[in-house]
């Protein structure tokens, strides 16, 4: 109920907690239906360049099917896990057999479809999946149950909590006031990134939660008392660590102790992205699973014709899964997949962002007329990501709709207000690096080096999401549109 976006906009009622991958397909369908999105869509289309021209005041977008699209305003809205990651491992062009990353899941392989996964086919076959992180731990129970034989190779364990899904009561649903969304978004984000007020409920509860949920119950037991910042932080410490030594307790339903002790997520919470799943650890308990652990090689050796090599033995494979992940801290030429992003002179996005990100709010930019920006970078973060979109998107609607309507053919942040902001922005941040240095490997830390800003929040607003989101409806209540350049003196054509 705060993952899935616009609920109330679609009056939708999700079918339980944690919805399936092919109900929230359906839910996408319905707010394109609700909003009208599917008759100006262009499907299976890949923009290639899109170039500014000042003579027409428009952005010409190119693409694969050869289109020179003008259009008066471009939104980057590619999400920042859009484009698959395959590991480094030495001869994975020489396996022989069938591979594929879970994005691009092949059913005439596995058998079943994304509504029905029973991987029928799969009954006589050898299957290796790389990778334990948020997509195979809900891979791998399905693996277990229909594979011959399944490979699970980790090289960090993940920290995994019952699901505890549950379906959602139609008259509880119907209950619900107006606002009810925002009100448990608001109260999900307090209790997972931030800190839950006195008396204040967690109405999620779940593992993103329980930290919080734990901190207010002991001060509700001793009164409420008044305490600094600093002190609240090592009472979270306390916590971390009494919360994950739960979740590595739930690793001992493994029979086999070596194994059960690899699966043991050894970090602090929030080191990776939790979990949560009832079949993943039943599953290495039976004898067509075992765990393939790589943390002391970082990785296999290599792959073969027929399989993979760990410690020198080979293991023969007819398929292999990469669950992978995406590329999070890669250039963004490599990651966006546009060739070319020219704005002012022919200024690269590419160029200007090289050595760091330079933003206006987060979703514009300097020397990039009428082009914006959404994601976590030099903006808001909030728990529900969806949510983080859904208010950018009205944000950017507003300036786009505010151009317009003053008659602009341009919009563009200025260097100074640019500046100014970042200035701003990185005076109020804060220093979380000793935190994130410490972890494992992530696309949280920018894979363990933190000090480029590439990891998957870039220079997060550190006032808070809530924060920043009052300065920019301030921003937007004053209806100066201040730090933006206007430009009215010259009518381009339509677009």
């Amino acid at each position: 109920l705060v993952y899935m976006p616009l609920l109330e906009e679609t009056n939708y009622m999700p079918s339980k907690k944690f919805a399936d991958g092919y109900e929230i397909h359906d839910h996408c369908q319905i707010i394109a239906d609700t909003f009208g999105l599917r008759k100006n869509a262009l499907f299976h289309t890949l923009i290639k360049t899109l170039k500014w021209d000042p003579a027409i005041d428009r952005w010409h977008v190119g693409t694969n099917r050869d289109d020179d699209i003008k259009a008066r305003f471009v939104v980057l809205a590619m999400g920042p896990l859009n484009k698959p990651k395959l590991p480094g491992i030495p001869g994975i062009d020489k396996f022989k057999g069938k591979i594929f990353h879970t994005a691009r899941w092949d059913y005439d392989y596995t058998g079943g479809s994304w509504r029905n996964p029973v991987l029928d086919k799969l009954g006589d076959k050898k299957v290796a999946i790389i990778g334990t992180g948020a997509t195979a731990i809900q891979v791998v129970p399905y693996l277990a149950k229909h594979a011959g034989q399944t490979y699970v190779v980790q090289r960090t364990p993940s920290t995994i909590d019952e699901r505890n899904n549950r379906p959602i009561d139609p008259e509880w649903y119907k209950s619900l006031k107006p606002g009810w969304q925002e009100e448990r978004i608001r109260n999900f984000h307090h209790a997972a990134m931030e800190r839950l007020g006195p008396g204040e409920p967690d109405m999620i509860q779940d593992i993103w939660t329980e930290i919080s949920k734990n901190v207010n119950a002991e001060l509700e037991a001793e009164g409420w008392p008044d305490i600094t910042l600093e002190e609240y932080a090592q009472r979270r410490e306390v916590m971390d660590y009494r919360v994950m030594e739960r979740l590595r307790n739930r690793c001992d339903v493994v029979r086999d102790p070596e194994t059960a002790e690899a699966l043991k997520p050894y970090y602090r919470y929030l080191c990776k992205r939790p979990a949560s799943n009832d079949d993943y650890y039943p599953a290495f308990n039976q004898d067509n699973v075992t765990l393939i652990d790589v943390a002391e090689t970082q990785g296999l050796e290599r792959l073969t014709e027929k399989g993979f090599v760990h410690n020198g033995v080979e293991y023969e494979i007819d398929c292999l899964i990469l669950a992978s992940g995406y590329e999070v801290t890669n250039d963004l030429d490599r990651r966006w997949g546009i060739d070319v992003i020219e704005g002012r002179d022919g200024m690269s996005i590419y160029d200007y962002w090289r050595e760091g990100f330079r933003t206006f709010q987060g979703m514009m930019a300097h020397n990039f007329p009428n082009m914006f920006f959404t994601g976590f970078t030099q903006a808001g973060t909030n728990a529900s990501n969806s949510k983080t979109f859904v208010d950018q998107g009205f944000h950017i609607g507003y300036v786009a709709s505010e151009a317009l309507r003053r008659g602009a053919t341009v919009i563009e942040p200025s260097q100074e207000a640019q500046d100014e902001y970042i200035r701003h922005l990185r005076s109020v941040a804060v220093d979380n690096s000793t935190f994130v240095n410490e972890c494992t490997p992530s696309y949280f830390n920018n894979e363990g080096d933190e000090t480029k800003k590439r990891h998957i929040f870039g220079e997060p607003w550190g006032e808070g999401y809530y924060a920043f989101e009052d300065m920019l409806q301030k921003w937007r209540d004053a209806g100066a549109l201040e730090g933006l350049v206007l430009t009215t003196d010259k009518v381009a054509e339509p677009a």
